[in-house]
Parts: structure tokens; sequence; C-alpha cells
């Protein structure tokens, strides 16, 4: 463990030597800092970069992009591809997919300079209670458990965190700060950052709510009467509920307001989650976490450190707030997969900090957190990247549905969503995630009956269909996948067999009896084309 501590010596270096120019020109500490960023992001790419090119990181990522994807051809997320994320998070990897290319190669590195710039942000951060080294530690360790909690791709904390670690920073200085300063405008700045974050993931509404509250007791102490508190406040959540909206008012001004409200509201409360299966996630990311416990709760609290404003008092109570807020986002909804940890991290990170860097006793707070760190960090990217499948089977899976296209539309009723971005296919159904209608987690949670669905797709004979050779979803509507079945046994022919990652899959091609009168192209609205919405014509 000691030569893993120290073959990190140099980048430790750098944070040490970027404090230690403080009192220097501000040219130096520019230089410094920017050295400082980029030992973090040669990190990132050290832990990141084999996995580029890979389309089939994670079934999310390839989502987000697909739809990021049609965004740009005029397709409307919640209307013709339904979803319940926010519709920030698909304008995003639309940003990201009109960089050119595939896209892919793209939303990674996008991610990987998103994480990399959070680990520096970390860094600022911990420097209000933390050493330099205990402060350069916390940016790495926050690297590592993202790959770690599976988020070594484009999950959506990926981004998200570094907008709220943003906000938490400027809410450091804020809460450090002397009186007199613009508070008001500095607390919408900080507002704006949650306001986007929220469009990106609703659970960062938690966090906002506490970094209001903070400004709020900071208005208070300043001597701010009521009623300015008051108008600050509604300031402050005006900005913060901007980016939502927009987003809602636009749906309402497209005639899909009802559409918006559902996905992005009501859908999340019907999902049926097995609490048993949740509940083994939590004990596991809970026994993952154990190193920053122990340097969080473990660690002496006579432990006072100096900082660079001389008041991490008032920092700390404010980073543990932060922590719990984050901690009660992650609790409140109950699903707990592996990459919904990832906002954690940043205010565990940053808590954890004064007891890493230090020698003697203290010495194996840092040894425990990096180099589990490491062992997870490597463990999770070969178990994940090798369990999801390569860029060889995608390519030869897209082959396969491509040759037997004919014009007509795929439905990947189980498979890898990103084939319908390599196979430029047109889409049968709106529900194109494939737990939605496969999986019964979310089977009464879409707004229409999941069986009927599946049942009118079927009927519309799309000319290609994708199925696991056995189910795929851990919780399996049985259901409709007896009426795929039935459906392709009376109307298609199984051409050929593929395998992505550790799943093999049969592909059917439509018989062309079957065909005649039927075309796959009955669901019209999801065919490249141009249709009519709410009096527009858009191109999809």
């Amino acid at each position: 463990m000691d030569d893993v501590l120290t073959a990190h010596s140099g980048f430790e270096t750098l944070a040490v030597s970027e404090t230690m120019l403080e009192g220097s020109s501000a040219s130096s500490r520019r230089t410094a800092l920017i050295k400082l960023a980029l030992a973090y992001l040669l990190l990132a790419l050290l832990l990141r970069g084999l996995t580029f090119g890979d389309p089939a990181l994670h079934v999310d990522e390839q989502f987000y992009l697909l739809v990021g994807d049609r965004l740009l051809h005029g397709s409307l997320p919640y209307v013709d591809i339904w979803d319940r994320k926010p519709v920030g998070l698909f304008v995003l990897y639309a940003a990201i997919r009109a960089l050119g290319g595939e896209g892919i190669v793209q939303y990674q590195v996008v991610a990987m300079l998103s994480a990399s710039a959070t680990a520096l942000t970390i860094n600022r951060i911990a420097r209000n209670i933390s050493s330099p080294r205990g402060a350069w530690w916390a940016g790495l360790s926050y690297l590592l458990y993202l790959s770690a909690f599976n988020c070594f791709g484009g999950q959506s904390p990926v981004y998200y965190n570094l907008l709220v670690a943003l906000a938490a920073w400027a809410m450091c200085s804020i809460v450090t700060g002397p009186p007199g300063l613009n508070l008001v405008a500095r607390g919408a700045g900080v507002m704006a950052l949650i306001g986007l974050a929220i469009q990106i993931k609703y659970t960062v509404v938690f966090e906002g709510i506490m970094f209001g509250l903070t400004l709020l007791a900071r208005a208070r102490t300043d001597g701010f009467p009521p009623t300015r508190i008051a108008a600050a406040a509604t300031v402050w959540i005006a900005v913060a509920l901007i980016p939502t909206a927009l987003a809602w008012s636009t749906y309402i001004y497209l005639g899909q307001g009802q559409a918006y409200y559902f996905a992005n509201f009501r859908s999340i409360f019907s999902r049926e989650e097995s609490q048993t299966a949740a509940l083994w996630r939590l004990i596991k990311e809970m026994a993952v976490l154990i190193p920053f416990w122990f340097a969080i709760f473990h660690a002496p609290e006579r432990v006072k450190l100096p900082c660079e404003n001389g008041s991490n008092e008032a920092a700390r109570s404010f980073l543990r707030l932060w922590g719990t807020a984050a901690v009660f986002g992650f609790l409140i909804f109950g699903t707990w997969y592996d990459h919904y940890v990832a906002p954690l991290l940043g205010p565990l990170a940053v808590l954890a900090g004064p007891m890493l860097g230090r020698a003697g006793k203290f010495r194996i707070y840092t040894q425990l957190l990096i180099g589990f760190g490491l062992i997870a960090a490597a463990y999770m990217t070969i178990y994940e990247t090798t369990r999801h499948g390569t860029r060889i089977q995608i390519a030869h899976a897209s082959a396969l549905i491509s040759s037997h296209l004919g014009g007509g539309c795929a439905y990947l009723y189980e498979g890898d969503p990103i084939l319908y971005l390599t196979t430029h296919s047109c889409l049968a159904t709106r529900y194109i995630f494939p737990n939605h209608l496969a999986g019964a987690v979310d089977a009464k949670s879409l707004g229409v009956n999941a069986n009927q669905e599946v049942t009118r797709i079927m009927a519309s004979h799309p000319s290609v269909v994708m199925i696991g050779a056995k189910p795929v979803a851990d919780s399996i509507n049985i259901q409709s996948r007896e009426i795929v079945l039935r459906s392709l046994a009376q109307d298609y022919t199984q051409y050929s067999t593929t395998i992505v990652g550790k799943h093999e899959y049969k592909l059917f091609e439509l018989n062309l009896r079957s065909s005649i009168g039927t075309p796959s192209s009955e669901t019209p609205h999801l065919r490249a084309g141009f249709i009519l919405r709410g009096g527009s014509k858009l191109l999809i």
C-alpha cells in the first residue's frame, strides 16, 4: 500500500506547491492551479481512457445518447420517446451529439472532463477544512469511487455533481466571508447552478433546499430585516426553478404539458421496486463506503486544521449539512442502484479530507480510502465492461439487424438501446428503454398498459425483433414476454443469434406473408419524416 501512495507523491507535491504559492503573484497561483487541474485530468484519463469508444458501458447512457440524437432530429422526450429523467439531461446529450462523430467517444470525453473538473472543485472546497495533502487525496478519492460505483462513463451524476460542487464551493465562500458581501446576487448564482443541476436529476432539490436555508441563515446573521429576507428568498427560489419552469412551459406551449407532468413528477411513485433487492444493494454500497465512514466519523474531533480563510468551523458545519442533504436525497426514494451513490461522493470526499495525507498513526485513513478505491475502481471497470459487452459485439449485432431491416423498424424487446443509433432504425414504440416493457418494475408507471403496448407493437409487425434467449431483466414482466413469444412464433422466423456481454439474444425477421398489408410503419409518428405537433412541423 505504501508503494501505491508513493507513486502519487509527484502529484501530491503539485497540491502542496499550489498552496505554498498563496502569497505569490496571481500568475503563479494560476499556473499552479492549472498544474493541479492537469494532474486530476491525467488521473481521470488513466481511470477511464481504456473504455473510450465502448458503446455498451451502461444501458442508461446508451439511452441518453440515443434520445439526445433523436432530439436533434425533432423527436420530443416524453412524447416520442418516453422516460422520466429531466429533459435537461437529454438536452445535454443532444449538445454532445452535436459535436460530431458517433457521439460515443464524445460523451465519454465530456464525462471525463466533467469528472476531473469536479475533482478539482472538491479539492478547492476541501481546502477550507483540510491540509493541502488532504485536499489532494479528497479530489483523487472522488475519481476513484466514481468508477467504483459504476460511473466511469457518462451516468448523469458525472455531470450534475460538477454543478452542485461549484455551488457548494460558492457557498463555502459565503458562509466564511465577511459581512457586507453581495449576498442576494451571490446566492442567486448558487441557486442558478442548483437549478441547472435539477434539470439533470431532480434529487438535487434536497441539496438545493439545504443551500437555500443556509443562505437564509446567513441573511439573518447579516442583519437583514424580515421583509428583505423574504424578498431574497423569493429571488433565490425563482432562480432555482427557472430551468424547470422553462422546460415545462415549452411543453405546455407544444400542447404536451400533461405528458411532461406525468413523466417527470407522477410516474416515479408507481414503480414497484423489490425492497429486498434494493436493501441488499444498499448494504453493499454502505460497505464500500466504509473507508469514508472511518475517515469522517472515527477521526478524532480534536483535530483542528488551519485553512485558507481561518473560518474552518463555519465551513465544516456547512459541509456536514451538505453531506446530510445528499444522503437524504439518496435514501428517500428507496431504489439505491450503485450509481445513485455518486452524488454522495463529493461531500463525503470533502469531509474525509482532514484525515487524509497525514503521517504516523493517521496514515491508515489515506491507505484504506485510496487503496480500497483503487481496487474497487479497477474491479468494477473490468467487471462491468465485460458484463455489458464490447464494441465488437455491438458492431456485430448492429450489422445483423441492419441487414434485415429492409426499410422497416427494429424492436429491441430486450437488448442495448445503442443499437437503435448504430442501425439508424426507426422506432416501433416510444417505450424503447428495454426494462420499461420487459421488466415488472416500471410496468405500472408508464401511463399505458405495458402488455397492451407490447401487443400493439407486435401487431404493427416491426421488421426485426430482438429478444434475450433468457429473460434479461432482474424482475420480469412475464405477460409481455409471452405476448412477444406468441407473435414471434406466428409471424417471424429466427435468422440469427448474437451475444452482447453476458447475454445471448435471438434475432427474428418478419415473414413475408405477415408483412403484406401491415407495414412496420404503423406508428408514423416514430418514423423518419415530417409530422405535425401543435401546429408545428417537426423533422424526426
